[in-house]
């Protein structure tokens, strides 16, 4: 692929060329129980020993694997007690990958927000692919403790299908993933006004995922939606799942809704209700207790930055918070016990649904980057789109989560271009400099992007594993990267597997 011709600007793009633990929760147990089992897991490294079964003597690591490792090891368990991942763009960083990785020198891997329009892929050690969408990536780490807090919208069927796959895979889930009773519930009808609403807004739809994510974070801000804890009172359940139907009947004329329908679905939360009551944890207490007794907890975020209700480019955003101030409402714990965050960024950006996208390769180009980096949504399916990497809005994200250091992914993707760019500053049509990233979506479509031009290196780095190693060019972009948005790289992504990481 070459895409060196590209030029963002407002009119489409050509290119030249097309080449290219095993507790179990059955006991129905108490909180003291569900923390013993955390208490009691223990942590060993998995570099500190080798059990070797052979008849034949088995040659150590080389020096240069051992202080890979060593060096991998001081990285994280250089991390803070409470630390998270968050994205940096519009969702789709990889977050998932990171999270996976770091799980096993974790107690606890919590979802603090968001539901199951966050798909995150990660790869277990032999390769084998995971969609997950509710349940923390952690899962696949068998000593790590799952927590989906009481940010996060839960759709039961999603859930319980998420599980059944994982089990039927070989991932035992048993006694390892704890629900927050104050956790809102997703129903099906929130999926299908998610829908009705979209259509409603006819040109100027959001592009959500139609998960039913924001009308049910609507039930909740206007007080009219069901929590898991209201799923041990089954005696109010049916009055209260009436209103919130009612509700969406009067407010969509193409919702149909009536006694069958609720009596149907009464009966159906009965058996979710008995399933799930195993799972059900008073999350809240629980975290404060484990962070009171040294457990260490990594918190992986749903969506991205520039999705967040607030500081994303609102209206076409997601219905919670991404950044960091979710992950204390979406979890209850203190600000001053979250430590390290890392900023999760790919080497160029993506953008799945509608709004602004100042560093988009229209055309041809964007397809080109799509297809070479395989951007097709993990939930949906749907391609996103694609453009360059755009400091502007990384530095801004950087700003409001204080990221002590980032991930950077799929550098390997960018490996065929002779060119790449990078958008470094905004201005005005009039020449005016933008010095922020802003929150006027007409400014943003008329913004001009001002790019700075690299050399590309042209190698596969994929199988390349030490810093020192990269192409001259690839180390030169990633340097540049944090000089312009001051924030060092960690972490450096060069492929899918677990294995393909760089820590610098």
């Amino acid at each position: 692929m070459n895409l060196s011709t590209l030029r963002v600007g407002p009119t489409p793009i050509t290119s030249t060329a097309a080449t290219h633990r095993s507790g179990a929760l059955g006991f129905s147990g108490t909180y003291n129980c569900r923390l013993l089992q955390v208490h009691q897991r223990k942590r060993t490294s998995s570099y500190s020993s080798f059990v070797v079964c052979s008849a034949k003597p088995v040659a150590p690591p080389s020096a240069a694997v051992v202080d890979s490792k060593e060096s991998e090891l001081s990285r994280i368990e250089s991390l803070s007690q409470v630390s998270g991942v968050l994205g940096c763009q519009w969702g789709d960083e990889g977050k998932g990958k990171l999270v996976d990785i770091l799980a096993k020198h974790f107690d606890i891997v919590a979802r603090c927000q968001g539901g199951a329009n966050a798909g995150h892929t990660i790869y277990n050690s032999e390769g084998k692919k995971f969609a997950l969408h509710l349940v923390p990536s952690g899962i696949l780490n068998e000593e790590t403790l799952c927590v989906i807090g009481n940010g996060v919208v839960v759709h039961l069927p999603g859930l319980f299908k998420e599980i059944d796959g994982l089990e039927s895979n070989g991932v035992s889930c048993q006694g390892r993933i704890l629900v927050s009773d104050r956790a809102h519930l997703l129903f099906d009808f929130h999926q299908e006004v998610d829908g009705l609403r979209e259509a409603e807004l006819a040109k100027s739809f959001i592009g959500t995922t139609k998960r039913g994510i924001g009308p049910c974070y609507s039930s909740k801000v206007i007080r009219n939606g069901i929590r898991v804890s209201d799923l041990r009172h089954m005696d109010t359940f049916p009055q209260k799942l009436d209103l919130l139907l009612s509700d969406a009947a009067s407010r969509f004329k193409g919702f149909s809704y009536g006694p069958d329908m609720l009596k149907e679905e009464v009966e159906r939360y009965k058996k979710f209700a008995e399933r799930l009551e195993p799972f059900i944890t008073d999350t809240v207490h629980f975290m404060n207790d484990a962070i009171s007794h040294k457990k260490k907890i990594l918190v992986e975020g749903g969506q991205a930055t520039m999705l967040d209700i607030d500081f994303g480019t609102y209206p076409f955003v997601t219905s919670s918070s991404p950044s960091a101030g979710g992950i204390c409402t979406g979890l209850g714990i203190a600000p001053r016990v979250v430590g390290d965050l890392i900023g999760v960024v790919k080497a160029y950006t993506t953008r799945v649904g509608s709004g602004p996208f100042p560093t988009e390769i229209l055309g041809k180009g964007g397809d080109l980057l799509r297809f070479a980096g395989q951007e097709f949504g993990t939930t949906t399916g749907r391609p996103r789109r694609c453009g360059w990497l755009d400091i502007v809005a990384l530095r801004f994200c950087c700003q409001i989560n204080g990221f002590a250091s980032l991930n950077l992914t799929k550098l390997d993707v960018l490996s065929d271009l002779s060119e790449i760019e990078l958008g470094v500053s905004y201005r005005q049509p009039d020449g005016t400099p933008v010095e922020s990233f802003p929150s006027d979506l007409r400014l943003l479509d008329q913004i001009k992007v001002e790019y700075e031009v690299l050399p590309g290196w042209q190698t596969d780095i994929s199988s390349i594993r030490k810093y020192s190693e990269l192409p001259k060019a690839a180390r030169e972009y990633v340097e540049r990267i944090e000089e312009l948005v001051g924030v060092p790289i960690h972490y450096i992504g060069v492929g899918p597997g677990r294995d393909a990481l760089i820590y610098k």
